[in-house]
């Protein structure tokens, strides 16, 4: 029988960081609080979490690189909401944000989650913050976990 690895949730090792855009705070904020308590439901004491605010879902990835990069952290959560206006700008923004965060994943080795909301509207990005669709920052937080655990298991 071939070998199996995968993460788990049974416990959080390490410091985990969390990048919230303060754009769509009203949004942003139950996500960060969905993920903050999932990391303490799962182990993390508050002095093992970093929330660093942005002004939006645009400055995400610099600011994750720079904390995966800084060893500091066995996962960053990133959140954010994008909402659909007008014109087609929300559409360059969720292109490269979520470019931008699996390029700090893949190119420092350390897990960086992708919380960040593309809606049409405000009622689709409250759903997604806490209402009938969860909370996105859970699910985060959630795979920052599973992800920082798998990757340690890799490591050996």
């Amino acid at each position: 029988m071939p070998e199996e690895i995968q993460g788990d949730l049974l416990s959080a090792a390490g410091r985990f960081a969390i990048v919230v855009a303060r754009w769509n705070e009203l949004v942003t904020r139950l996500m960060l609080d969905g993920a903050i308590d999932t990391l303490h439901r799962h182990g993390v004491a508050d002095d093992q979490i970093t929330v660093v605010w942005v002004p939006g879902s645009f400055e995400i990835p610099i600011v994750a690189d720079n904390l995966a990069r800084s060893g500091n952290y066995a996962g960053v959560c990133c959140l954010g909401a994008v909402i659909q206006g007008e014109t087609t700008h929300d559409q360059y923004i969720n292109q490269q944000v979520a470019a931008g965060i699996m390029q700090a994943g893949r190119e420092t080795g350390v897990p960086v989650t992708f919380g960040v909301l593309t809606c049409q509207n405000m009622e689709q990005a409250q759903d997604r913050a806490g209402g009938k669709a969860g909370n996105k920052g859970r699910d985060a937080a959630l795979a920052a976990i599973e992800m920082a655990n798998l990757m340690a298991k890799l490591r050996g």
